[in-house]
Order: C-alpha cells, then structure tokens, then sequence
C-alpha cells in the first residue's frame, strides 16, 4: 500500500494510467491476481480509457517478483488469458535472481542497505538479462533501506522518473 498507491498516482501525475493493485499472498496466487487484473484491463480498456500499447508492470518487494514472473511467461501461464506481454517491467527493492532469454526489458533499483532484497542479486540478475541482449537499468542506492517508496528526500530522488524514461525508451517515444 505505501508504495502502489503513491507511484500510481505520481505515473497518473505525469499522464500515465496506472493501477494498484492488493493481491493475495503467495507467489502463484498473487501471481494469478495479477495476470486475471492485466486481463481485466485488456477486456475492458476501451470503457476504462487506457491505452494498452507497450504497458508496463512495476512492483516492489514481491510486487517486483510478480511483474518479473509475468513479464516472463505471460498471462496465460498464470491463468489470466493470453494477453501481451509488458513492454517493460519495473522493479524496486527486490532480489530476484531468476531471468530467461523471455523477459521484457527491465529496470531496477534497489539501497544497498536493504536487509530483505540483496542489491548484488538483482546486479547479477540484470547483468545476466543485458548478456542476452534485453534491455536493461540498474540502480543500487546507497545506504538505503528495503521500502524507500518515491524516494524523496533520499540519494533515490527521481528514480521514478528515470524508470519511465527507461520504459518510453521501449515504447520508441
């Protein structure tokens, strides 16, 4: 909650749609709500006026692991029907390590203080992911903490900013 909700309404700030979105524990679960809400938004993006063209899918923390999931191996795997991949995913503060040749272009940032999610993992990760040739950002804040949110007032200042010119950036704006 402290952090969906506030970058959902800094990207509608900045001319964006964007959805929050409060899942169920457990990988596979939260996973599933994730694509069936990708789906709904699909379904339903002309009533809800929302472009769906290149989207991206953010998350921090496990909300990262999830966008990283399914930017991955798709709706459908998840039981979400079969609707395009993210064009991007942006992930904060998580230490994912897993990547395939299928993953979407990536951006992450992660405090090198964080005792949740270890920034050398996700270095790794992203380090891995550009070696197959996808696209990819990597921030490590220092002294920074798991959960840094928009960072404002932190060394993490404008990380939101910079992940939406990494994701327009696979647009081809």
């Amino acid at each position: 909650m402290q952090d969906s909700f506030p970058h959902a309404l800094e990207l509608s700030k900045m001319g964006y749609n964007a959805f929050a979105l409060i899942y169920r524990p457990g990988t596979q679960t939260a996973c599933e709500d994730l694509a069936r809400a990708i789906g709904f938004i699909f379904e339903n993006a002309q009533e809800l006026e929302v472009d769906t063209e290149c989207y991206s899918l953010w998350g921090g923390s496990a909300g990262g692991r999830m966008a990283a999931y399914l930017g991955a191996y798709g709706t459908a795997v998840f039981e979400g029907g079969d609707m395009p991949k993210p064009g991007a995913v942006v992930m904060q503060y998580t230490g994912h390590s897993e990547y395939s040749e299928n993953d979407p272009p990536t951006y992450a940032c992660v405090g090198t203080d964080d005792g949740i999610a270890n920034w050398r993992a996700m270095q790794a990760r992203l380090e891995a992911m550009s070696k197959l040739g996808i696209p990819t950002e990597f921030h490590a804040y220092e002294g920074l903490r798991h959960s840094f949110g928009l960072g404002i007032g932190t060394v993490a200042e404008g990380w939101l900013e910079d992940a939406v010119a990494f994701w327009e950036m696979q647009t081809g704006n």
